[in-house]
């Protein structure tokens, strides 16, 4: 009989204590979107010239379709049939783009603006993108 009430009392602490943390640390835990989606324009000037892209990645759920990058100017945009959740595209904006912001629309009603910035570690490696 002892055993079975010390038994109780110690599983009766430890949901105690479990319901506390859960209760604690829940709104710390993100929590996806259905639809959402990261953009990163990237600018760097220096001696060699002006270096840009856009990354672009869909940080929902799921898929997205449409993906329109608009780079203002004179440019045509850059049209993404579908992105996958998880995947990233990266774009170099084309001859006639402003290079002061980006704009993402899609299917499901995302539409985001973002101004281009220049990463503290702005040295770029030949072709192969940025070194930040």
């Amino acid at each position: 009989m002892k055993k079975s009430i010390l038994s109780i009392a110690m599983g009766g602490g430890f949901a105690a204590v479990a319901i506390f943390l859960l209760v604690i640390f829940l709104p710390i835990i993100p929590i996806s979107e259905k639809y959402s989606i990261s953009v990163d324009p990237i600018i760097v000037k220096d001696e060699m010239g002006t270096e840009t892209h856009v990354a672009i990645r869909n940080t929902g759920t799921d898929a997205l379709t449409h993906v329109v990058v608009y780079y203002g100017g004179s440019a045509k945009s850059d049209i993404i049939p579908t992105l996958n959740p998880g995947e990233k595209i990266s774009l170099s904006p084309p001859e006639g783009s402003e290079l002061n912001e980006v704009r993402i629309t899609t299917d499901q009603g995302i539409n985001i603006t973002k101004e281009y910035r220049t990463p503290a570690s702005a040295s770029f490696v030949g072709n192969s993108g940025y070194g930040g």
